[in-house]
């Protein structure tokens, strides 16, 4: 089997996420690109040397040398145009968020159960090694119990009229930063929580938030809490603490291509330090070749699939709902 890909979006991270990382292949190609602007897509294609150019993402879809659809458009458009490359037979890899909605996520599954085809939620850090040495520790209580998840993420400020910026299209700083944060709780600690919480800190004038906190609970009295904006730094960090230890991870998300380190700081109860070191993971070579070997084989890795996807849109929706409700609740105060 091959893979003859169908890029929907002419986008920098399909060149870092797909095109790159598509040439170490033999049995991957990127066969065709479509945007909402054909001379764009044409000039984005003579740049990458992708063969062909469609006038739009249907006719891309209907293209019978195109067996998977990778889609990088803004996030309010994921879902309906995963929808309908699912219901044309393709593999869909999608960036995240997959979709925003639960309606949305139900109309996504069922077009994928239907018709038998994959679809994926790219997420660039997962399936780094320390999620699963973390997920040991909690497992093992190698610190004691898991306490809390505390989590950091800051982008720098989107340009204007970025999609970022316009809550009609799916933008704001949560929806921007759930998805690498209940990726790596659920990696760790699971998403079986029973309260998803949500708080808008700040908006633009166009009603998009620009800062957010969000909170899962569990029945046990673990939290995990994200606080997420735009700001002036690039800030991505956990913070995991156990009664007999902290364990941090800083850096997990540079949104650069190359190979790039990470360590776990473990602070022990007694004030002493241990670093654990990983190798240097390139995220989108990783990324590719992870989503690359659940396509050929039909076999997702746990967390890839479907299943697991979900389950954070589920719970990210819910997080937003209950901010949103309580913006409204106070706004009409």
């Amino acid at each position: 089997m091959r893979l003859d890909i169908g890029l929907i979006g002419a986008t920098r991270i399909a060149e870092r996420a797909v095109i790159g990382p598509s040439r170490r292949h033999g049995d991957t190609t990127v066969r065709a690109v479509a945007a909402s602007d054909r001379d764009r897509a044409a000039a984005y294609a003579s740049r990458n040397r992708i063969p062909l150019v469609h006038d739009d993402y249907a006719e891309l879809i209907a293209d019978p040398d195109v067996n998977t659809v990778y889609i990088s458009l803004h996030s309010g458009a994921h879902a309906a145009w995963t929808v309908r490359a699912a219901e044309a037979g393709k593999d869909v890899v999608v960036e995240k968020p997959l979709c925003l909605f639960p309606g949305e996520l139900a109309d996504v599954r069922r077009a994928a159960e239907a018709n038998g085809v994959q679809v994926v939620e790219a997420v660039p850090t997962a399936g780094h090694p320390w999620q699963a040495v973390v997920h040991g520790m909690i497992a093992e209580r190698a610190y004691g119990p898991l306490r809390s998840i505390r989590t950091g993420i800051s982008f720098s400020v989107p340009g204007p009229g970025n999609y970022r910026l316009r809550p009609e299209l799916g933008g704001g700083a949560f929806h921007d930063s759930a998805g690498y944060w209940l990726q790596a709780v659920q990696a760790t600690a699971g998403l079986d929580c029973s309260g998803r919480n949500g708080r808008i800190g700040s908006q633009n004038g166009d009603g998009a938030d620009t800062s957010f906190h969000a909170r899962l609970s569990w029945p046990n009295g673990v939290r995990a809490e994200l606080d997420c904006g735009f700001g002036d730094r690039h800030v991505a960090e956990h913070e995991f603490a156990f009664t007999g230890a902290t364990v941090r991870v800083r850096g997990f998300l540079r949104p650069v291509a190359g190979a790039l380190p990470m360590n776990l700081a473990i602070r022990h109860s007694d004030g002493s330090t241990e670093i654990r070191s990983f190798a240097p993971v390139a995220y989108y070579d990783h990324q590719f070749d992870t989503i690359r070997g659940a396509l050929l084989t039909g076999h997702c890795a746990p967390g890839l699939d479907l299943a697991a996807a979900a389950r954070r849109i589920e719970t990210m929706a819910a997080i937003h709902r209950d901010a949103v409700c309580k913006n409204r609740t106070e706004e009409a105060q």
